[in-house]
């Protein structure tokens, strides 16, 4: 009965006219930029971030969490019709979708994928309600040595299960952390990092880095890709799968919706795993395993169905914990802070309309996803045609006026451009630049739960070795540390990650 209630809220809060706008706007738009390869949710979340402002904070975070799991239904689109995956959560999708796309049978390659996306994304946000208020109730219990290291067994997940070589991970996570410390110390007073500028007195804004970094630089490197794509040579042909697609695909998508609820709440890339793992477990299952990659329609329900579940699931650390599982959750951080809302398990007792809102939206979202996705698809078809050089120069314009608008100061503009060609750098060195973000977000909490607790325990280190839960974060995370070292379970992890 108090779930009943809690959705009574969400409902209220979700089918007012502004924010039923705000939730088809942000689907939609994920839905494009998803279809569109090159620019992804990360980059299109981090260039509406100075938007928000003049948005009511319900609005603003329904909106960009329609962008994050619309872009996971956009990506199937051009992973299926031209074999360039929208999102990395949609590689695997290329494998047997464009087999299919190949044989005539885009169509029901599309149905299917928005079909066992709704399916796994409604059975995801039914997940999100239900465990959202007893880890709700269990987070309160959490003090500051309990944050810290909870904290730290995220920043180290996130290291392991980070795209390309572990160590670049850990450098990037080490910059970020390090790019957090910038401004003056509450404690002491003194400046960190400054170089005498009194613009970094405040800190880096986390509007620059996010759009510099994931915005500017993932432009500059689009430019250099070669942009052809034969549309024409596609031939969509019937929508709606045949009954002997439903029979095969059925169980894919429930499986596919259990894995990929359970891998989203991981901090890293759980629908990218989602969708890798669902897409394993498949294969393995199958009767005959050679017909995947040539056009079987389990490789498209299965991993679809996980990775829509997984966006949807890597909620929960954020709205229950107050800490982000991917880059993504960093940025809707960033907009929970801009509009005054400290994250945390507090949101749910202090904005209850906010917290349920965002809830009931995703179901409000899915819905329409559906909608749009089945009888648009020609439209969506004729925009993977559009070149980027024409998409390119507005894009930058509307980055150089969202980050002045923040401050009015041209410095933002100007250190933009600094972390947009640092983005650029990252991908040439093939850096994923990810932990960098989930670093900046999670340092300066770190200090500040570290701070507390020894401050609380008068100084004594072992504060964090006598309290249970703390100590069991703190050895999970030696735990995973010591897993990744073995070479048998690195290898496979480089394996699992080469095809992204």
């Amino acid at each position: 009965m108090e779930l009943l209630s809690h959705l009574a809220i969400g409902v209220d809060a979700a089918f007012t006219g502004t924010n039923l706008l705000y939730c088809f706007a942000g689907v939609t738009l994920g839905t494009l930029i998803g279809v569109l390869p090159g620019l992804g949710p990360v980059a299109t979340i981090a260039m509406l971030l100075p938007v928000t402002y003049g948005l009511p904070p319900t609005a603003a975070l329904i909106m960009l969490s329609g962008i994050y799991y619309g872009a996971q239904y956009g990506g199937s689109t051009a992973a299926i019709l031209v074999n360039m995956p929208g999102e990395s959560s949609s590689v695997v999708t290329c494998l047997d979708g464009h087999a299919m796309a190949k044989q005539g049978r885009a169509g029901a390659a599309l149905g299917i994928a928005a079909i066992g996306s709704f399916f796994a994304g409604t059975v995801a946000t039914l997940v999100v309600a239900v465990a959202a208020t007893p880890l709700a109730v269990f987070a309160l219990k959490f003090g500051p040595a309990e944050y810290f290291a909870l904290m730290v067994l995220g920043l180290v997940a996130a290291v392991v299960l980070a795209q390309g070589d572990i160590l670049k991970a850990v450098a990037m996570t080490l910059a970020g952390l390090l790019l957090g410390l910038v401004g003056v110390d509450v404690n002491s007073g003194e400046e960190r990092f400054t170089f005498g500028l009194p613009q970094l007195a405040d800190g880096i804004s986390f509007v620059v880095i996010s759009m510099g970094v994931f915005g500017i630089g993932e432009i500059i490197a689009n430019l250099e890709r070669d942009e052809r794509r034969d549309v024409a040579a596609v031939r969509v042909g019937r929508i709606l799968p045949s009954r002997d697609d439903y029979r095969r695909s059925w169980k894919p998508v429930l499986r596919g919706s259990a894995l990929g609820s359970l891998l989203g709440v991981l901090p890293g890339g759980g629908a990218m795993l989602g969708s890798f793992a669902s897409y394993m477990v498949e294969k393995r299952l199958a009767k005959d395993p050679s017909r995947f990659g040539k056009g079987a329609i389990e490789g498209v329900a299965g991993p679809e169905s996980a990775n829509n579940a997984g966006a949807q699931t890597s909620f929960i650390p954020l709205l229950v914990m107050g800490l982000p599982a991917n880059a993504v959750m960093a940025l809707m951080i960033g907009a929970m802070m801009i509009h005054g809302i400290v994250p945390g398990p507090q949101v749910m007792s202090e904005r209850p309309e906010l917290f349920w809102g965002v809830i009931v939206s995703m179901w409000v979202g899915n819905a329409m996803l559906l909608l749009l996705n089945l009888p648009l698809i020609g439209v969506w078809v004729k925009l993977l045609a559009v070149p980027y050089r024409v998409l390119y120069p507005a894009i930058l314009l509307f980055c150089c006026i969202g980050v002045y608008s923040v401050n009015n100061q041209m410095f933002d503009v100007l250190l933009t451009v600094a972390f947009g060609l640092l983005g650029y750098l990252f991908i040439k060195l093939r850096c994923e630049p990810a932990p960098l973000l989930l670093g900046f977000v999670l340092g300066p909490m770190l200090e500040e739960n570290l701070r507390r607790a020894m401050l609380l325990s008068r100084g004594d280190p072992t504060v964090f070795l006598t309290r249970p839960l703390s100590l069991a974060l703190l050895l999970l995370a030696l735990a995973l540390i010591v897993v990744m070292a073995l070479p048998r379970l690195r290898a496979t992890r480089e394996v699992a990650f080469a095809e992204g």
